[in-house]
């Protein structure tokens, strides 16, 4: 018999992932063996071969109808709006899910009632890309097994604490979306953790960082941070969102000063010569700072120019228009399935 609500729903969101969309999905169906589930590809209109190699799979593909809409929060609520599993697991389009992972994180939620999402093991698989180089080389507190403030790269919710939460993306928001439902979750008394269990293996994006930076702004990911402070301003969420990018957020009001006190420099010094040599030593202090702390002129560059480009996406994130998160998006089903016995069959 076909049930009305399978155990767990595994959202795989994408936008133009057709290099790893079939490894993702792969990877998602056999997570489900002996798990009666079902697998939901949530498309942001790519438009590259990303639908054509997801509809020879067995799973539902829905679609974003409005180009305008996509963003990292609209591809998690679009995945949401239509699953119906008592757990919610999520990945990126980018991204292979280990096999273990599954029903260790569905018996970690089921012994803690207090939880409502866990996360597990990361792996960084892209290393010809500086910005994942030195994403793999941090040690972030929220990618290491424990009690975690969100969780970055997905993990399994609880159905029951994404309607407590009202939405599970924020549509509004281009990246930091897993950071907001984080603090959104944890206002209202809900926990999140992370196992010791091997969970994604992440491919991110291959090619130059620099060319990634740009492609950030163009989409607006680099207007993450100021979204965040826009979508939690006057919520209980607030400081909760607030304390965990406090470092970030003082880095780039860090940056604002750097950038005054270029424009101050040349008129602060008493000649033309000591203003030029007084703003070339300041302009050239962070990359050279940078260097010797990664160890890496190529790692310093790219630091210091993120940190620019994030500073300047701060207000185009601060000022963006909201509409309401939990509203239905409209989409369309555009290849259907069904999950019997923990097995995936085109309906």
């Amino acid at each position: 018999m076909v049930s009305t609500r399978p155990d767990v729903s595994i959202v795989i969101k994408a936008l133009n992932e057709e290099r790893h969309i079939a490894g993702a999905i792969e990877s998602a169906l056999a997570a489900l063996a002996g798990i009666d589930g079902e697998v939901i590809l949530a498309d942001s209109a790519s438009t590259d071969r990303t639908i054509e190699i997801a509809a020879r799979y067995p799973i539902k593909i829905v679609r974003l109808n409005r180009l305008a809409e996509r963003s990292c929060g609209v591809g998690v609520q679009l995945g949401y709006q239509y699953s119906r599993g008592r757990f919610i697991c999520l990945i990126d389009g980018d991204m292979r899910l280990h096999r273990q992972f599954l029903p260790a994180a569905i018996r970690f939620l089921q012994d803690n009632p207090g939880c409502a999402g866990v996360g597990g093991i990361i792996a960084e698989r892209e290393a010809g890309n500086l910005e994942y180089v030195k994403r793999a080389g941090a040690r972030d507190a929220d990618r290491l097994p424990g009690a975690v403030d969100h969780l970055d790269c997905g993990g399994v919710y609880r159905r029951e604490a994404i309607v407590t939460a009202g939405h599970f993306g924020d549509r509004n928001l281009h990246s930091r979306e897993e950071l907001e439902l984080g603090a959104r979750l944890r206002a209202l008394g809900w926990k999140l953790a992370r196992i010791d269990v091997p969970a994604i293996d992440h491919y991110g994006h291959s090619g130059n960082a620099y060319a990634l930076l740009r492609r950030r702004w163009a989409t607006g990911i680099a207007f993450g941070t100021g979204e965040v402070v826009r979508a939690t301003l006057g919520r209980s969420s607030f400081w909760l969102a607030l304390r965990k990018m406090r470092r970030e957020l003082c880095l780039l009001s860090a940056v604002h000063v750097w950038w005054l006190a270029l424009i101050a420099a040349p008129f602060l010094a008493g000649t033309a010569a000591g203003g030029a040599i007084a703003a070339m030593l300041l302009g050239l202090l962070p990359f050279a700072v940078m260097s010797l702390r990664c160890r890496s002129v190529h790692l310093g560059l790219y630091s210091v120019t993120a940190w620019n480009v994030y500073a300047a996406g701060l207000w185009p994130g601060l000022a963006s228009r909201r509409v309401d998160p939990a509203v239905w998006i409209d989409s369309t089903v555009i290849h259907e399935a069904t999950s019997i016995d923990g097995r995936t069959a085109v309906a």
